[in-house]
């Protein structure tokens, strides 16, 4: 689940806003806004095949794109680039090396039930980001799923793996399946454990990023847009 974090800054003592040389500090060094601003200006989709209220508009609307939802989609663009440098600390951390990218702000194609279970921020980021792909790469490898878990969620799924002749009589899984008609445990354990794995790596890669994020401080103009303290918030995954 996507939160905003952070403190803000970057307001003129009457209150005017500034335009701050930096979108955040994250552990007190600058993150450029120019940054932000490249990434803004790249032709690119979004979070990948599913449209989003998030998704990049053309030239010509953008000319025409209300006032708040120009800031709120700044608010958006810094939340992903933000990440990606967090990525790229993480990795050169944990001594890992992030592909390089043949363009810095390349969007790769996310499906659609996976901007669904990640939130359109981390989606974007990791479409974005080659650091945040390595870095939840390196989660998912670390992840144990104990076989007791495996096997659990075989037998407590077993609507999912009715052969294909069992389909087609429309036999229920739970109370009528014969032995015959459920694909047998070792056929599809390693793809169970896989898909287990991933779930893991993805909480894992949650619980990083809220932490990472803890030490991000936001200019004026930069918050995250569900942020409740500026008027234009919204909380949309």
């Amino acid at each position: 689940m996507e939160r905003p974090r952070g403190l803000h800054q970057g307001d003129r003592p009457g209150g005017d806003p500034v335009t701050p040389e930096h979108a955040a500090l994250i552990e007190g060094e600058p993150l450029p806004t120019a940054r932000v601003n490249a990434f803004l200006a790249a032709p690119h989709r979004g979070a990948g095949n599913c449209a989003t209220s998030h998704d990049e508009p053309a030239p010509a609307r953008r000319q025409a794109e209300a006032p708040s939802a120009a800031r709120q989609r700044r608010r958006w663009a810094t939340q992903v680039v933000v990440t990606d440098e967090l990525a790229r600390r993480a990795c050169a951390d944990r001594g890992l090396k992030a592909p390089e990218e043949v363009s810095p702000v390349s969007v790769l194609a996310v499906a659609e039930t996976d901007v669904a279970d990640l939130g359109s921020i981390v989606a974007a980021a990791l479409a974005h980001s080659p650091a945040a792909r390595t870095l939840l790469a390196a989660l998912e490898s670390e992840q144990t799923v104990p076989e007791t878990a495996v096997r659990d969620y075989y037998d407590r799924n077993r609507d999912r793996f009715l052969t294909p002749d069992a389909l087609r009589r429309g036999v229920d899984p739970f109370h009528e399946a014969a032995p015959s008609d459920t694909l047998p445990y070792d056929e599809v354990r390693e793809g169970i454990a896989r898909e287990l794995r991933k779930a893991a790596g993805r909480k894992a890669f949650f619980g990083w990023l809220d932490q990472a994020r803890a030490g991000v401080t936001y200019s004026h103009g930069h918050e995250h847009p569900g942020d409740p303290s500026h008027p234009d918030h919204e909380h949309r995954h």
